[in-house]
Parts: C-alpha cells; structure tokens; sequence
C-alpha cells in the first residue's frame, strides 16, 4: 500500500479520474481544441463513488483497477439513456455500496484523530501538561461532532444497502447530512488555526509530536490490513474532503434514480443544499495534496490549477496550468488513443524561486496583444444562443440523439473558439533566466488570485533547481490524477440538470465599505459571468482619501445565464507612469475582490436582498435584487399627459414644439461634448440614484437641467437616455412595425432587404422617424471614436437594438418563453436590424420622405 507522506495526504482515486470526464464534449478535444478519440466503447457503465484510499478494501481496490483510469462514462438522465430502469436502479445500488465502504473508512479515519483526545484532555489539567486545554479544543473542534453525524448516518445506511430492495428509500439520510454542514462551516472556518495550532504545538513538543506523526486507522471489516499508519494534519483534512466528494455521490445517485422514484426530491434538495455550501465556504484553503516527493525528499503539493490561455507564438492555445509549492508548471493535454489514459505533455515549467512579474515599464518592450474586435465576440454569441434554441427545440420534440449531439458538438466548437479569443487582460510571467511567458485572462479577478498564490509561495524559502528528464515525466504524470478543474469552462460541458443560470437584469446598490488601514481613493467594479468567462459590467466613481468609503450607488447589470456576482475593490493610481504598455490604462491597485452565487431561489425576490463580502479584511455592504427579462419587457401604458417618462413621443414633440424630444437632444449633446471618449460609454452602468435624479429633473422640466447636466457623471446621462427609451409606453420602432422589421432583417436578398428596410421606415409616424434617424446618426459619430471608447457599432446596435425594437407583450409571450432563449431568434434580429440602420450610409429624412416605392406600402 502506498503510506502517506508526512505533510500530505494519499493519491486521489481513480474515481476522481472517472468523475473528472462526466461531462459532454471536453475529453472528445485536447487542449487546443483538436478532435479527441473517445476513450469509452458504447455500452461501458460508470462505476461506483469509492474513496480509494490506503485503508480501502482489496476488493473494492481490484474493481477500480479492472476499469482502468481516465473512462468515460456516457452521461445518463434519470434512468440512463437508452437503458431500462431496472439497469438504473442496478447501478443505484452499486453507487450506495461504494459510498458505504468510503464511509466506513471515513468513520474509522474520525475515530483516530479522536483517539488521542480523551488522553490529551487528561493530562491537561495534570502538573505536566502534553497540551492546554485550549489548544486540544482548537485542534480538535468539531471532529466529535462530525463523528456522531456519520456514525448515525452510516448506521442508518447500512441495513438500507445490505437488505437491498429496489424500492428502499434513503433520501431522507442523504436531506438530514446535508441538512447538519452547519457543523462542517464551524470546521471549515476553525481548520486553519486547527493546522497551525498542531504544527507549532509539534515543534515544542516532542510527546505531541510524536502522536501527531502515526495516528493509527483501523482497517475495513474484510481488510486484511488491521491498521494503517496517518498524520493527523492528513486527517484533519479529510471532513474539508468528504463534502466535496458526497456531492459528487449525490450527483451520480440523482442520475440513477428514476423521476418518480420517492427519493428523488428528497435528493435534489440535498444536493441543492450540498452546492451551495459547498460554494459558499472559504476557497483559500489550501488543498494539501501530495503530487510527488521533491529531490531533497521534501512533498510537493498542488496549490491551484486552471485553464488559461498562452499566447504562444502569435497564437493562442489552451493550457492547463498547474501551481504546485515550489514550481510553475503549463501543460498540454496530449491526444489519447481509444481506451488509453490521458496524459498531459509539459510545455514549460518555471522554478517559483526563478519566476518574476515584470513591472508596467518592462512590458513596455514585449509584443502588443492582438485584441479580437468585440463584434466578432458577440457574433459568436448569437451563434451559440441560435444552437442552444435548436437544442432545446429537438429535446421538446423528442429528436434524434445523433441530432442533438451533432448541435452540441458545434456549440462546443463555437464556445471553445470563444473561450481562446475573448479574454485580452494580460498576465505575463518571467523566468529570471531567459524566457518571459504571456497568458491572457477575461478579468482582473483570476489574474490577481494567481499572482497572490505565487506571491504568497514565494515568502517560503525556495531554492532554483533543475528537474531531470524523469523527475519532469514524474510531475506531468501525477498532474492527471491531482487535477482539480476537470472541465474545459464551457457551458456545452454542463449536464442538463445543471442550472442555465439567470437571464434578465440584476440591480445592486454597492454601500459602503470598511476595514481599510490607511486612507486612499476607493472604488469598485462588478463583474457577472456570461458564455464561460467574466465581464465587467459596472463601476463605481472614486470616494477621494477615505478609510470608509459611501458609495450607495444603483445599477443595473444584464445577465446572459450568469451564475456568480464578483466585486473588486481598487485604490485608483494617478500616477501617469505607472501605465500598462499592454492597452494604454493605468494600473490600479486590487485592494480586495470576493464573489457570491446568483442563487435563483434567493436572488428572484421582488425584495432587496442585502449582503456583505469580505475580502482581505475588507467588507463590502452591497444590496441586490433580479428581474427577469420577461418582466422587463412588459411595457404599461400611461395615462399621464404630463412629464416625459413613459409619455407617448408623439405628445412630448407636440407639447414642446420639437422634432426630437428635449430629453434626447440634451443627453446626446452632453455625451458628444464630454463623453464620446469615455471607454464602454452606452455599456457601462451609470448609477441609477443619478439616473433617477435626471429622470425627476426632466420631468418637471426643471430650469437647472443644463446645470445638473454639466455636473453629472457621464455615464449617468447615457444611462438616463436608454431608460427614456425603454420606458417608452411602447418602443421606438413600434409594435405594429415589429414583425416586419422581424422579416425585413431576414431577407437574404440585399436589394428586396434595402427596399424593405428603408419602406419601413418610412412607415414610422414622424416623430419616431425623426428622432431614430437623430439617434442614428449620434450612435455613429460615437462608433468613429471606437479605438479610444471600445464601442463599436456592433456594440451599440446591442445596447440599443432591444431597446428601440421590442415585442409587444402579446409577442413576447410566444418568443421568450424559455430563458436559455434570451439571446435566440428574437433578440439577435433587434441587434442586426439596428446594424443594418447604422451600418447604412446616411439616412435622409427628406430623401426617405421623397422616395416612393413600386410596391403596396401597406405593411
């Protein structure tokens, strides 16, 4: 048997190898995107959830050996595909034996660490203390706890499993553990301490250390092996372990178990609960994994790991990068034949002790990053919108699953090449001896956590070394089995019971924050995930030389299937020196950052939901609350004749004598004066107390509007402009126009397409007519200055093109009943009719007026 190390704790399974592959389409693809052989024959069964481990059974051991590592289950529904029910609840049974045997270990691996307690405990109040009491508590806290839980629990199980029947309910076992990690959160918070409290403890006494080294595990039943020899740090990580690795048995019992099965809720709600504590407790907790033993005899442990994307002679390619003790290390991986273990193939490695991160004055010389246009990017997501309708679509319709497995493959296709040309933040690492490395992330918030990870491994005292051809084989060989991100981070790799994630408008008020040690010029920036990666989608101003920052600023975010919120708070840099070579902006300073999961149970309220975040020793007070776009849609006719909000266009221009309303000519002057330059102006959030101040203001036709217009933030004035537009009591291109603009944009032909485009217009009462063409040709004017402002016309006609083109409700029923649909059919045409506009050359209102048309102009 393979003893555990000192400092780390035994190999993972091959179980953690099979469940690294459960979901559809990554293992088909290498890591740059190549067509993979499949590694499993139609057919193959997936095995059951065992914790192999020194202590494991013979038997359970030989069964994870027949298969072999690195297979590929088929993923299976409710009842496994094409399967019968009986071969699910087969396989039900096979899944609760292998958790029962892991069970038992875990249970005997509790009883050891408690051993020690009740002698410690002893001589504590004795005049020669081994430890104080204080420190037998701190070490052991919440161990007798955890115990007592499974033991019942595994007393419960058992007979359940031994006595089998295929109508056994154990659900309610499965709902009552997740119900107490109440008792794991008091761990998980108390584990550091735990290890430092043990450790300091080792090093002052030798009697303590000496237990601490060989704690004794009681062997299985049917083992032949009475007792294995474990360090108690090793142990008192493994409670950290087992909620990883029961919700993964969760996962695979819920698949096996028939819909109607009595069980099945009751195990969604535990899984349910199992994911969100799961991504709730701190994730700084350092993983201890042993990889392999290091020439000086010392463990080298797996910290982090990910995929990113190397910019690698002008190309980009997907890699997995691995961030172990002492060494950095990028692999790939390599192409597998059928039946044969994957294994990754080194493409560097840089010693932690040689690695640097070159200062913004020394990237000055390396090569500009090609950054793809943001067009191509949100082309690519309408693609991939369109496949998830067809998808949706064949499932509804029962289609064939060569069908569905054909469209996925495509979206995994489309989805990968955007995964490699989205992110364009550079992250560059530079070996002291020779070559600098260049990865390209989405967002602030990944390329500090590697940055910190290093930095923090880097106050240890390391050593340069140079590994042998063997002991380089070593490290890229125990990289497969240590992974701890399995999955290529897109959303075709989810299983269909996974949550799509939320569609709609998410409004956050950022409060306040405290915790600051010293006095500095604060903001924050909110960023949600969309298609696989991050985007930054809001930011608040600057609080000038403040150790407690009010912000109280409202947005209001778009999310596309979005599933994690994340602030960043930064110290803002004046210094023009100090510039990022890479895109010209000057590097802030990441003072904390933390994310939160959209939980749509919690989050779909029509109540404000406030939380707090804590960051580094900072926290951030935030509120938030979501509105589904569905309701957003929903447009109520006004009755009042007063204001300009939500009042007809037609009375506003009559009451004030104008072609295009006041509202709109005063915000579009204002951004062309002073905002046409801003970076994401129209994308970036302004904050909506600002935008509701201006909203009042003009309606009440306030004489100091041109005053309060001077001294506005920016992005306040351009968000004032769209929400007059959204609240329209119907949508600038109007409803009776909707469906035809919905055909026009579809026709392939470009002369009937012009005819149709430009009749349609003309069909538009005056002054809708007026005011597109006004806003038209202003969305232009800022499209020209793209290079500094980053919005492209393609940009805009997004922000806009739902905005001025809507459904009316009655449409909007028959066209967005399913979230995953948000960005299908519908909203793709209202962002390309708006393109066709403002990619036209000038529109004329007298030409357009003047010209007539062979055909009918009923419309």
């Amino acid at each position: 048997m393979e003893p555990l190390s000192h400092r780390g704790l035994p190999r993972l399974s091959w179980i953690d190898t099979l469940y690294s592959n459960f979901n559809y389409g990554a293992d088909e693809y290498d890591a740059e995107g190549n067509e993979e052989p499949k590694a499993l024959p139609e057919g193959s069964e997936t095995m059951p959830y065992i914790d192999e481990s020194p202590t494991m059974s013979p038997q359970l051991s030989a069964r994870g050996q027949e298969t072999g590592d690195g297979v590929s289950p088929t993923p299976t529904d409710g009842l496994g595909t094409g399967r019968d029910a009986g071969k699910g609840l087969e396989m039900r049974k096979l899944v609760l034996s292998g958790f029962l045997a892991s069970e038992e270990i875990y249970i005997n691996q509790l009883e050891a660490l408690l051993l020690p307690m009740k002698p410690l405990k002893a001589t504590a109040t004795t005049s020669q203390p081994v430890l104080t009491l204080q420190q037998i508590e701190t070490i052991f806290y919440k161990i007798q706890d955890i115990y007592e839980i499974h033991k019942e629990f595994y007393d419960s199980l058992c007979p359940k499993v031994q006595q089998w029947d295929s109508n056994i309910t154990m659900g309610h076992l499965f709902q009552k553990l997740a119900s107490q990690l109440g008792v794991y959160k008091a761990f998980v918070d108390n584990y550091k301490i735990a290890l430092e409290t043990a450790e300091k403890c080792s090093q002052s006494n030798y009697q303590f250390q000496k237990i601490s080294e060989e704690l004794k595990v009681k062997g299985p039943k049917d083992s032949k092996e009475s007792h294995t020899s474990v360090t108690m740090e090793a142990l008192l990580y493994k409670p950290i372990d087992r909620v990883t690795r029961s919700t993964l048995v969760l996962h695979d019992l819920l698949k096996h178990t028939p819909a109607d099965h009595p069980d099945y809720p009751l195990l969604q709600d535990a899984l349910r609960i199992s994911q969100n504590f799961l991504s709730s407790i701190n994730e700084d907790i350092d993983p201890r994994r042993t990889a392999v033993t290091t020439p000086k005899g010392e463990t080298r442990q797996l910290v982090k790991d990910g995929f990113l994307v190397e910019l690698s002679e002008g190309s980009r390619k997907l890699r997995h990068v691995f961030l172990f003790t002492d060494v950095l290390l990028c692999a790939k991986l390599k192409k597998a034949a059928v039946g044969k273990q994957q294994q990754y193939d080194c493409k560097w490695y840089v010693p932690l002790a040689d690695l640097v991160f070159p200062s913004p004055e020394e990237s000055e010389h390396c090569p500009q990053v090609h950054v793809i246009p943001d067009h191509e990017l949100e082309d690519m997501k309408m693609k991939i919108s369109a496949i998830k309708s067809e998808v949706q679509k064949e499932k509804a319709n029962k289609g064939q699953s060569r069908a569905i497995e054909r469209l996925k493959k495509k979206m995994f296709e489309n989805e990968f090449w955007l995964l490699l040309n989205s992110p364009a933040i550079p992250f560059r690492i530079h070996n002291r001896n020779g070559k600098s490395y260049l990865f390209l992330l989405s967002s602030d918030y990944e390329r500090s956590e590697w940055r910190e990870a290093i930095q923090k491994l880097q106050k240890k005292d390391l050593q340069a070394f140079v590994l042998s051809s063997v002991e380089l084989q070593v490290l890229t060989g125990s990289c497969f089995k240590l992974r701890t991100v399995h999955n290529i981070p897109v959303t075709s790799n989810k299983d269909d019971d996974e949550s799509p994630g939320l569609y709609g408008f998410l409004h956050v008020i950022v409060h306040s924050a405290k915790g600051f040690k010293q006095s500095a010029n604060l903001y924050c920036t909110l960023e949600v995930d969309s298609f696989g990666y991050f985007v930054s989608k809001a930011k608040t101003r600057v609080f000038r030389d403040t150790t407690e920052p009010q912000w109280n600023e409202e947005f209001e975010i778009e999310l596309e299937g979005s599933q994690s919120l994340r602030i960043l708070c930064y110290e803002k840099c004046y210094d023009k020196t100090k510039l990022n070579k890479d895109n010209n902006e000057i590097v802030d300073k990441i003072m904390g950052k933390g994310q939160i999961q959209l939980d749509p149970q919690a989050v779909q309220t029509k109540n404000w939901h406030m939380d707090v975040i804590e960051m580094n020793g900072i926290k951030v007070e935030f509120s938030m609350k979501f509105t589904s776009r569905d309701m957003s849609l929903k447009r109520t006719p006004s009755k009042k004749q007063t204001g300009v909000f939500g009042v007809k266009i037609s009375v506003v221009t009559k009451r004030e004598r104008s072609k295009v309303p006041y509202i709109v000519r005063q915000c579009i002057e204002e951004v062309e004066k002073r905002g046409i330059e801003e970076v994401g102006i129209y994308r970036i959030s302004g904050v909506a107390t600002d935008i509701q101040a201006l909203k009042a203001v003009f309606d009440a036709n306030n004489k100091d509007i041109l005053v309060m217009l001077s001294d506005m933030d920016i992005n306040a004035i351009a968000g004032t402009l769209k929400l007059y537009f959204r609240e329209l009591p119907e949508p600038l291109l109007t409803d009776r126009l909707y469906p035809a603009f919905m055909e026009g944009i579809a026709l392939s032909d470009p002369a009937a397409k012009e005819n149709c485009m430009m009749h349609l217009l003309r069909s538009l009462p005056d002054p809708n007519l007026i005011t597109f063409l006004f806003l038209l040709e202003h969305l232009k004017r800022v499209a020209e200055k793209e290079p500094i402002n980053k919005m492209s016309l393609h940009n805009l006609a997004t922000v806009f093109g739902p905005t001025l083109l809507r459904p009316s409700e009655g449409e909007s029923k028959g066209h967005l009943t399913l979230a995953s649909d948000i960005w299908s059919h519908d909203v793709m045409a209202q962002v390309q009719v708006l393109l066709y506009y403002l990619q036209h050359p000038p529109i004329s209102f007298t030409e357009l007026k003047r010209n007539t048309l062979y055909f009918s102009t009923d419309v």
